[in-house]
């Protein structure tokens, strides 16, 4: 959904930053700004600071920074359209409706009824776990280890031993057959009418990100089969872009997620404090699923049974996440089974050790991968270590596979160079990846003069909103053309704008951006390390020194375009000017 700039400044206006943030976390006054323990990583000792006055946060530990919208959202995983609606409702500002179309609506009106009788059914269950029809399903939960503080929080509930129970109730609150059916609770009988397969099962409810019910999984009591049974798919409920305890999982900020085969793994972990938890729908992990656990995360720990099938589910996975540009690690179940078990056994401290000694994925596969061949035999030897050799071409980036190429090198006591050799002859052979060039010194640089051009920047920028009466100052040296990073150059036009009115605002800023990554970005022009310098007269110096390098990297940058853009001309002209007058004058900050 698109809203108006002039709406999302009314929100973001509406919602003043100290106030929402010490709805999350425990502020204290010091200063000119609120501190408290960074809600994005772990730290003992407070490091994120809350401006009132800038309406911007910025943790000196991590280096998160933003504004009320890059809060709620980093916070609470939301979208940026997402965080907008939340803020409005938080201070009661009415946003425009969304113009549906009538097919819009109906379907509109489907998955809002499907979810209301997907939430009553929950309500059923759960009931019915707490009566003396469910005391086999409670008894069931309890030899488990379960508390009722924890049934209670994933909705636990319990399938009577008829499957007209759960129709008749849901035909009394007023939905009709076919919704009960298109929802994927029942189906019609000749002989029976319209039953639920869902009897005689424990039910695991299964909710979206946003704790909306959207299916079910029922564990049977006995021996029945299947052991356990999903709900199938429906309009609300795709098994492949969900996951299960991801609506808390999402918010456990403990920088990673781990994935479990199983519904009782995901509450066993939970249970012991691993919020971070989370499982596949009966199927195997997806794509799909990938994609949705980046939202929230970078790292991934896999923590699947112990056995050939959980070995085998990982080593798929690995793959998947790896092509989504996760990082991930596979937790050591032995000598147990699954999470489930470990927990019950050894408990929280020794999974935490578990998940602290958690192994690199890649060399999870190469140890899988050791059991098929004999070391001690010269030709199979070679042949593991070609199999290595086309696993490090999977490594697109040249400084990644450079780190594996080493790391294997002195893991398996293989000659580097000759690795190097055996990677470089396989890519040619296969096309998988481009040989390594390394420079003849040996030496990798980086690419010093751009990197400190948009150094300088990031420097001026903050400097410019830590202390804005310089601002005028500078005006007639430097001008927004002057940032040559796309992104840098769109944050000058406004903050140039908004200074020559007097009333610039970071925060605002910001919120001009809807990708969440650009907000990011945005928000660090503002809290860039300025140098800690004593005098005046040393920090005067370093202020004229970072213009200077603005208006040179500007005045290189536009001459390298000379001939291809029209406007570079003048550019030039104007930043030879500007730089020779720099040179001569002396800026002071006061």
């Amino acid at each position: 959904m698109f809203y108006p700039e002039e709406l999302i400044e009314e929100v973001r206006m509406k919602n003043d930053i100290v106030d929402v943030i010490s709805g999350y976390v425990r502020l204290t006054k010091k200063g000119n700004n609120h501190w408290g323990l960074c809600p994005f990583h772990n730290e003992k000792s407070p490091s994120f600071a809350v401006s009132g006055n800038k309406q911007m946060y910025h943790c000196f530990g991590c280096g998160v920074s933003g504004n009320v919208y890059t809060f709620v959202m980093g916070y609470e995983n939301y979208t940026f359209p997402e965080a907008v609606k939340m803020l409005a409702g938080r201070a009661g500002v009415n946003l425009p409706e969304v113009e549906y179309t009538e097919e819009m609506r109906r379907k509109e009106n489907k998955r809002a009824r499907l979810l209301e009788v997907n939430k009553e059914a929950a309500k059923f269950f759960y009931y019915q776990l707490r009566s003396k029809h469910g005391e086999i399903g409670h008894q069931y939960l309890e030899k488990r280890q379960l508390t009722e503080e924890t049934m209670k929080k994933f909705g636990l509930g319990y399938a009577g031993k008829n499957g007209a129970y759960l129709v008749q109730y849901l035909r009394q609150k007023g939905f009709e057959d076919e919704l009960i059916k298109e929802a994927g609770l029942a189906s019609f009988s000749e002989t029976r009418g319209l039953v639920s397969q869902f009897w005689n099962r424990v039910m695991f409810p299964i909710q979206d990100v946003n704790h909306r019910v959207i299916g079910f999984g029922g564990r049977v009591m006995g021996d029945g089969e299947p052991k356990y049974l999903n709900s199938p798919e429906t309009p609300i409920f795709d098994k492949r872009r969900n996951l299960y305890g991801l609506n808390f999982a999402r918010t456990a900020r403990s920088g990673n997620i781990i994935i479990c085969e199983g519904y009782m793994d995901v509450i066993a972990m939970h249970q012991a404090g691993f919020t971070q938890a989370v499982a596949s729908l009966g199927t195997a992990f997806t794509s799909e699923q990938a994609s949705l656990l980046h939202r929230y995360t970078e790292n991934v720990l896999l923590a699947y049974d112990s056995d050939g099938a959980g070995v085998k589910a990982a080593l798929r996975s690995i793959g998947i996440l790896r092509e989504a540009g996760l990082s991930a690690k596979v937790i050591n179940m032995h000598p147990f089974k699954d999470p489930d078990e470990f927990m019950k056994h050894l408990g929280r401290e020794a999974f935490q050790e578990r998940i602290d000694q958690a192994e690199n994925s890649f060399f999870f596969e190469i140890r899988v991968l050791e059991r098929e061949y004999d070391l001690k035999d010269p030709e199979s030897k070679t042949s593991f270590y070609r199999e290595i050799a086309g696993k490090l071409c999977a490594f697109s980036e040249e400084v990644e596979r450079e780190n594996y190429l080493q790391a294997v090198a002195d893991k398996y006591l293989i000659g580097f160079d000759k690795l190097r050799g055996l990677v470089n002859s396989y890519a040619a052979k296969t096309g998988l990846a481009r040989p390594i060039e390394r420079p003849r010194s040996g030496v990798q640089q980086k690419n010093a003069p751009q990197e400190n051009g948009k150094k300088s920047q990031r420097l001026l920028l903050t400097w410019l909103t830590d202390e804005p009466q310089v601002y005028g100052k500078i005006k007639r040296y430097i001008s927004p053309g002057d940032f040559t990073e796309d992104l840098y150059q769109k944050v000058a036009v406004r903050l140039f704008a908004d200074m020559e009115k007097g009333n610039y605002n970071p925060a605002g800023i910001i919120s001009m951006f809807t990708d969440e990554e650009e907000q990011r970005e945005a928000a660090s022009l503002f809290h860039t390390s300025l140098p800690k310098l004593e005098t005046r007269q040393e920090q005067e110096k370093a202020f004229r020194d970072i213009v200077l390098s603005v208006k040179r990297n500007s005045y290189e940058y536009y001459t390298s375009k000379l001939g291809t853009d029209v406007n570079a001309l003048k550019q030039v002209i104007e930043g030879k000017k500007a730089l020779e007058e720099l040179a001569r004058t002396h800026i002071s900050l006061d």
